[in-house]
């Protein structure tokens, strides 16, 4: 049985290449396809991943969950979703990425099912920390797959724009689970995105393909004549489990600094969607819906902002991080905002919600990038889920704390240790100031 599931899963064998004229008219093509269908198939993922805070909240009040019971669940699946992430990150290295993704969301639709059927917290706990660990089976076939079919001097561009997928994805959860739990009860905010789930895990399947050399096509450095440094002869190498855990990553100083800077990173980001719904719910008299455009506001606030800054971090010859943490910074002044912000002035909430999201999401997405940029192509997806899981322990961090610090003390408190967190990704940012991948 594992045999043949993992002969099933393996990755497409390469074909005889193709003549010069169909690989010019194929290789833009295929291209563009691998980029859509990953942009759309991760899209539909958070559909399924998301949807849980925007009706926290009624779920609570349903099914008389405390606070600190939504924060337990929130904190399961990030634990989940980081250990998910790294280690599916590993096996999708070695996986056909359309049916590794497409598997994987499968599931997740299933597992949405299940918990909107259920109704007791031991089952949602144990549902919700299972769908964290095939969530993970998203994002490192998507950078598999454009690590095989984009090189290395377009990746920023590249993947800002693949990476508001985040964005489209997280903004839409809002509202779909909002209206479908406003219309039809709180179970509706997971049926409705499973059924999108099934039939993204379908379009996956039948669109998706995997190397360029699986298609008849020369490998893109070939293409592009753009070779990694010190890589020109050993660029399409397979590493081993050891190469590709211990070599590329755990003795890899770059991608530990990545990582410990995205622990911080992912606290910020996940305060306002894990909590911030409940926050304007309880502070600042927010209904419902408005719990769920808060998230549509943050997550539609990065789109632009981050094509352009994964475009200026290519111009500026992959400065990765010194992109980042012209970002962080005015975050900082952003939550200030929000934590001085009297109740009835809610839409000055939203407005600094679109401006966290303005400037949270281009590191976001830049760290992801930074870590490929500094292992093998034949590691991105083992690299990406290293510095995932770091994300990951970060929204556990938040998603129990603020829980904590909220309940018995404030939302001030917790607000202020978020604060924290912010300075101490501005630190850390520092650091990686003057790394590019050419230098």
């Amino acid at each position: 049985m594992y045999k043949s599931l993992r002969q099933w899963f393996a990755p497409a064998p390469a074909i005889p290449q193709k003549s010069k004229e169909e690989i010019l008219t194929l290789y833009p093509k295929l291209r563009f396809q691998v980029l859509e269908s990953t942009f759309i198939g991760y899209t539909v993922y958070y559909l399924t991943r998301n949807n849980f805070s925007p009706v926290s909240k009624e779920i609570g009040e349903a099914l008389s969950y405390s606070k600190s019971d939504l924060g337990d669940i929130l904190a399961v699946t990030a634990i989940t979703y980081g250990i998910g992430k790294f280690f599916m990150g590993a096996l999708s290295d070695r996986s056909n990425p359309k049916k590794f993704m497409a598997v994987g969301l499968l599931l997740t639709a299933i597992l949405n099912f299940s918990f909107g059927f259920a109704n007791h917290y031991w089952i949602h706990l144990f549902l919700w920390g299972a769908n964290g660990l095939v969530q993970g089976m998203g994002w490192p076939p998507c950078g598999r797959s454009l690590g095989h079919w984009y090189s290395v001097r377009e990746r920023g561009t590249t993947f800002a724009f693949w990476n508001i997928a985040h964005n489209i994805g997280g903004g839409i959860v809002g509202v779909v689970a909002s209206h479908s739990a406003a219309k039809f009860g709180w179970q509706y905010a997971f049926f409705v995105p499973g059924v999108i789930a099934i039939l993204g895990s379908v379009y996956l399947y039948f669109r998706l393909v995997d190397t360029p050399q699986s298609e008849g096509l020369p490998p893109i450095e070939e293409y592009r004549n753009d070779y990694p440094p010190e890589e020109k002869e050993n660029h399409e190498e397979e590493l081993t489990t050891k190469q590709l855990i211990v070599e590329q990553v755990l003795l890899n100083k770059y991608i530990w600094l990545f990582a410990i800077i995205n622990f911080f990173v992912y606290i910020i980001r996940y305060s306002l969607i894990d909590w911030g719904p409940t926050y304007l719910k309880e502070t600042k008299g927010a209904d419902l819906l408005g719990g769920g455009y808060s998230t549509l506001i943050l997550e539609f606030g990065g789109i632009g902002s981050t094509i352009l800054m994964g475009w200026v971090s290519d111009k500026f010859d992959g400065r990765r991080g010194m992109v980042s943490l012209l970002c962080i910074i005015p975050i900082f002044f952003a939550f200030l905002g929000i934590l001085f912000n009297p109740p009835g002035n809610i839409w000055i909430d939203y407005v600094l919600f679109g401006l966290i999201g303005l400037f949270i999401y281009p590191p976001v997405m830049l760290l992801g990038v930074a870590g490929m940029d500094f292992t093998s192509k034949k590691a991105v997806g083992t690299a990406a889920g290293f510095i995932g899981l770091f994300g990951s322990l970060g929204r556990t961090a938040q998603g129990k704390g603020i829980a904590v610090l909220s309940t018995n003390y404030s939302w001030e408190v917790a607000l202020g240790a978020i604060l924290v967190s912010t300075l101490i990704a501005i630190f850390l940012l520092i650091f990686s100031w003057n790394l590019r991948p050419r230098g």
